[in-house]
């Protein structure tokens, strides 16, 4: 996809309401994402409001969250697991002084904000994707963490 379309679309983000726009052009894929107001504080010098992402389109995968297997990586709790998508650093809460976002046994909404995963000066929202009680917490704040890697426990 050309760059010109590519800033022409961020133009038309930040002047409209949408927090979210996705353009499909061929196998190319665009996604642009605003950070919402009071949302997780990304410590760079410059910050963007709009995330753009081009990657070719994938066929459909297995599912990012899985129930947890019998003989996996570690003893994990019967639930829900939530693993990372993506190779990055993860952290509990937004910045150092805030409180997690999250605590073994709170009960989560599909959608509530688990985590971030930091990738290439990235903040990414790891966000529940069933609803029910945090019964394991994996990742360690401020940990790299794997793809793939199970990162919560979810009953």
């Amino acid at each position: 996809m050309d760059l010109r379309k590519i800033k022409k679309l961020i133009d038309i983000l930040e002047e409209s309401n949408l927090a979210e726009l996705e353009i499909r052009e061929g196998e190319e894929t665009v996604r642009l994402s605003r950070v919402p107001k009071g949302g997780v504080a990304v410590p760079v010098a410059h910050v963007a409001h709009a995330q753009v992402q081009v990657e070719p389109q994938r066929p459909a995968a297995a599912p990012a969250a899985e129930p947890a297997a019998p003989g996996g990586d570690r003893d994990l709790p019967a639930g829900h697991v939530v693993r990372s998508p993506m190779v990055g650093t993860y952290y509990a809460s937004a910045n150092p002084q805030s409180p997690p976002f999250v605590k073994v046994g709170q009960q989560v909404k599909v959608g509530d904000t688990l985590g971030i995963i930091e990738a290439m000066k990235m903040f990414n929202q790891i966000e529940a994707d069933v609803a029910g009680t945090v019964l394991a917490i994996l990742g360690e704040n401020g940990q790299p963490v794997e793809f793939d890697e199970p990162l919560f426990v979810i009953g």
